[in-house]
């Protein structure tokens, strides 16, 4: 998409809808709009890329190495990040969008240490290493990982517990559970709303990138739907396993 690509351009210059607005000399609630709505004319999207001081043909170059990175690594891949938690901290890290100077600042790890595990996501395809430690983001915009792979596994074996471990009552939580009887049309409905609100999920953390490191806070959100019944309940049941969804 265009539109995707223009504000991933936007993001790795360090550009925000700020900056944009002052440019072009509209408000940040128009920016905000025309981005939002995915509406945009041809002599907007001009001034847009005479910003960047780019033009529409190198946009779309962009946007087609941009369909060209890996969305998902291999079960080899995210194993040999799972095995080693230093790795995987750096990985969060980088698509979390730290420098490197932000990585040491926070984290008890040598500069020494950092380059070589940045080499290592380099190798796998995550990043690109570059001259004076720094480093950009490779893989895809819809990058996951893989389910039930090693990285899922791994957080569900030691992080999940941790995570759950709350009373969601201190500032910035919140936790909602819903028990109800739903059709299978019904879930298929639920899980489409799921996946839009993960993508605006999605959104609003690429959109914050620019902010300071300061303002931004590491945050996780957890969707979890299925036809489920509580065992006990289920076990009260004539016939446990007579109706499966």
């Amino acid at each position: 998409m265009l539109l995707g690509t223009l504000k991933r351009e936007l993001k790795a210059q360090g550009m925000t809808y700020a900056d944009l607005a002052v440019r072009l000399k509209l408000s940040e609630s128009s920016i905000k709009r025309m981005f939002s709505e995915a509406r945009m004319s041809l002599e907007r999207l001009e001034a847009l890329c005479h910003v960047l001081d780019m033009e529409i043909s190198d946009l779309v170059v962009k946007m087609g190495e941009g369909r060209k990175r890996i969305a998902m690594l291999s079960e080899a891949q995210e194993r040999e990040i799972a095995e080693d938690p230093r790795l995987l901290l750096i990985a969060i890290c980088a698509l979390h969008r730290w420098t490197f100077e932000e990585i040491l600042a926070n984290y008890v790890l040598t500069e020494h240490e950092v380059i070589q595990l940045l080499a290592r996501l380099d190798r796998l395809q995550v990043i690109e290493l570059l001259p004076r430690n720094r480093f950009k983001l490779i893989v895809a915009s819809d990058f996951r990982w893989r389910a039930n792979g090693p990285i899922q596994r791994f957080f569900k074996r030691e992080v999940e517990s941790d995570f759950l471990a709350s009373t969601f009552s201190s500032g910035g939580e919140k936790m909602i559970f819903r028990s109800g009887m739903l059709s299978r049309g019904s879930n298929a409905t639920l899980q489409k709303k799921m996946d839009r609100l993960l993508a605006e999920f999605s959104e609003l953390h690429e959109e914050d990138i620019g902010l300071p490191l300061e303002e931004r806070f590491g945050s996780s959100i957890l969707i979890a739907l299925r036809p489920w019944e509580f065992d006990l309940f289920r076990q009260m049941r004539r016939n446990p396993d007579a109706k499966n969804f």
